[in-house]
């Protein structure tokens, strides 16, 4: 189970904080900190937004445990869009037991590594990402497409989110 304990202990590890880190910027005690971590209490509510603020998580994702919507699809008017070095390529996978996959990458790179016929395991060995056609998706992004461009749940739960910002 995924409680509100566990998620501030692994978002702090996260940004590589100690316990005593955290409690120093909230000013409050270690101990503190501990027993959020251990479910024995939780942070105070006014503790809440810098909380969430030093972990880099909104409130709402520090209570429920999800992630916040990327934004939807944008078409971006072709005078207006950036240039592919300046984009960044992002995978979000959460699994239902809790495992978190993060993959951001400059889109050039992608770009790069598909001319190059490189080979993604890390990408293509996940069932959900599969079938993704990434030639289309750059395709799309090269028409000034950026945002939450394919959102995948599975049937246990997982779910994957490719988005470009």
């Amino acid at each position: 189970m995924n409680t509100i304990g566990k998620r501030i202990a692994n978002l702090r590890k996260e940004k590589q904080l100690k316990q005593d880190d955290l409690a120093q910027m909230l000013g409050v005690s270690p101990q503190a900190v501990s027993k959020w971590e251990n479910d024995q209490t939780c942070p105070d509510i006014t503790l809440l937004p810098d909380l969430a603020k030093i972990l880099g998580v909104t409130v709402d994702e520090l209570l429920s445990g999800k992630q916040a919507v990327q934004p939807a699809v944008t078409l971006v008017p072709e005078e207006k869009r950036k240039s592919l070095d300046e984009l960044m390529f992002r995978i979000v996978v959460d699994s239902s037991d809790g495992d978190k996959v993060r993959v951001n990458l400059p889109l050039k790179l992608l770009q790069i590594a598909m001319e190059m016929g490189v080979e993604m395991p890390q990408v293509s060995s996940n069932d959900a990402l599969k079938n993704i056609n990434w030639s289309q998706i750059l395709q799309l992004v090269e028409q000034g497409a950026i945002g939450n461009l394919v959102e995948v749940e599975s049937s246990d739960g997982d779910t994957v989110r490719i988005f470009v910002e």
